[in-house]
């Protein structure tokens, strides 16, 4: 069982977030992420899935979703041959006294602190999973109140896109 990134072009209409997600949990797939976004194209959505499965699994869930009215393309993104980055907001405790060491944690990390405020700081990174993994590791001691990401979103390096 290994991690597959799966981009999905789709109609960008009601209730279809809604047949594709429910097809990969009428097959028992638990999605580890998935990112839903307009496309340049306002008739398209584009979803990026992620999900833990073997090969041959992932080629039945491909031909399903091929089956799908609404669905226009489908694409196992190559992590080698992709670009892939999250975005995560990370709401800190944060004494005046740290404020200096948090500042450059967050310089070294390419992040931005977003709100501060007398007892907390809100930072914002974006960057590859294991990037984020890290800086939520650094931040562990300062006290995590409040953490949200985005999950997987990416693009196929190149000349390649979705619409070939």
């Amino acid at each position: 069982m290994k991690k597959h990134l799966i981009t999905v072009l789709v109609a960008n209409k009601s209730g279809v977030l809604t047949r594709v997600s429910g097809l990969f949990a009428r097959r028992g797939f638990n999605i580890d992420s998935l990112v839903v976004c307009s496309t340049e194209n306002p008739l398209h959505s584009r979803m990026s899935v992620v999900v833990t499965a073997d090969d041959a699994l992932i080629e039945q869930v491909v031909k399903q979703l091929d089956k799908l009215h609404d669905v226009v393309k489908i694409t196992i993104l190559d992590p080698e041959q992709s670009v892939l980055r999250e975005l995560m907001m990370i709401k800190v405790k944060l004494p005046a006294a740290q404020r200096s060491e948090l500042e450059s944690a967050a310089k070294i990390y390419k992040a931005e602190i977003i709100d501060l405020s007398p007892e907390s700081a809100v930072i914002e990174l974006t960057g590859k999973s294991s990037k984020l993994d890290a800086f939520i590791e650094l931040l562990t001691p300062y006290g995590i109140i409040e953490m949200t990401r985005t999950g997987l979103n990416a693009l196929h390096r190149g000349k390649v896109s979705i619409k070939d």
